[in-house]
């Protein structure tokens, strides 16, 4: 279970960031592709950018339980075999738990974590089935990190990592030939802090001038690494059937820094924010 070259790849929010990378990154090395996204422009742009290789594409809301079954099927009977699916769709949201309403929570749950629910359990069966499956799912820093404002996302990547955990223990009890594999990126140079506040706009919620900072901030400061080499890391990880892949420098350092101190950590991390003028 670690070459992708001929695989049947699936990958959910293919149209941006990690998603479009991991979809350039498992055609350059052979794969064949089922990409999807709920945003159809950037799915096209991201086929438009596949090189040579067999490419279905779909709009598919992964929140959508129906929607991603009937997906499942369709992906399988194309390609009459699904080898490996990569749940990385997701969605942010700012605001505090006080503040936050509950269809804030509702929505965030729907995409991070029912849809990486909704992907595995629709394809798993195709997993199972083609004698060489994997099962990709990608969590965060913060499924191991809780930062203030961002409940909402960090709630469902914790639940990530459980959900995936556990799949894989069950997996290795069953016997079944499919691999798991947790990812948990750092800073990923991607649109996700911008996206977090338009959402949050969209929602009615005053985005203030320190949303707006806190934005830059991370995307001038946080977010750097580019997109391909985090997909190259998750791929060969998955080649190498590793459980667990922290993708960059900052989701090591904090991975250290919460096994080292677990209950202390949070003041660790507000000192450290307040030195780099977050709050």
């Amino acid at each position: 279970m670690s070459a992708v070259a001929g695989k049947v790849c699936v990958v959910t929010g293919a149209g941006s960031g990690i998603g479009r990378a991991l979809a350039l990154g498992l055609a350059h090395r052979g794969a064949r592709l089922a990409l999807s996204d709920v945003n159809e422009e950037g799915l096209a742009a991201t086929a438009a950018l596949v090189p040579g290789t067999q490419v279905h594409t779909a709009r598919l809301d992964v929140s959508d339980r129906a929607a991603m079954t009937a997906y499942a099927a369709d992906v399988a009977a194309h390609f009459g075999v699904v080898h490996q699916v990569y749940n990385n769709a997701g969605i942010a949201h700012s605001n505090t738990v006080l503040e936050s309403g509950y269809e804030e929570y509702e929505r965030v749950f729907a995409v991070n974590l029912w849809g990486v629910i909704h992907g595995t359990k629709a394809f798993l069966p195709h997993l199972i089935a083609s004698g060489d499956g994997h099962v990709v799912n990608v969590s965060s820093l913060n499924g191991f990190l809780a930062q203030d404002e961002m409940s909402h996302y960090c709630t469902t990547k914790f639940a990530v990592r459980g959900f995936t955990e556990t799949l894989r223990t069950e997996m290795l009890v069953a016997g079944h030939p499919v691999g798991v594999t947790v990812v948990h990126p750092g800073g990923i140079k991607t649109n996700i802090a911008s996206a977090a506040l338009e959402a949050a706009r969209a929602s009615g919620q005053e985005v203030t001038e320190a949303h707006e900072e806190r934005r830059r901030f991370y995307e001038e400061k946080l977010l750097k690494m580019d997109p391909a080499k985090a997909a190259d890391i998750i791929i060969g990880a998955v080649e190498a059937d590793k459980p667990r892949v922290l993708v960059g420098s900052d989701a090591k350092a904090v991975d250290v820094l919460v096994r080292l101190l677990p209950a202390r950590y949070p003041k660790v991390f507000l000192a450290v924010n307040r030195r780099m003028g977050v709050h």
